[in-house]
């Protein structure tokens, strides 16, 4: 007789922390619905970070985990 041995196995996600700092690489004021598109470029791309933001005081700000 065959037997069957059920494994559960639970995956649990951690939601990770992430932090804001200036962007070392983006250049100029970075105005919300004008430079936003290339200021996440900027932070993906060149920074090798997780996402970019224009904020009020026209400086982009680059996501990554903390």
């Amino acid at each position: 007789m065959l037997g069957y041995l059920s494994h559960n196995e639970m995956v649990v996600q951690v939601e990770g922390r992430t932090c804001e700092a200036p962007s070392g690489k983006f250049t100029g004021p970075c105005i919300v619905s004008i430079s936003n598109p290339n200021c996440n470029n900027v932070c993906k791309n060149e920074e090798r970070l997780l996402s970019g933001i224009c904020k009020k005081d026209l400086r982009c700000y680059c996501t990554r985990n903390c």
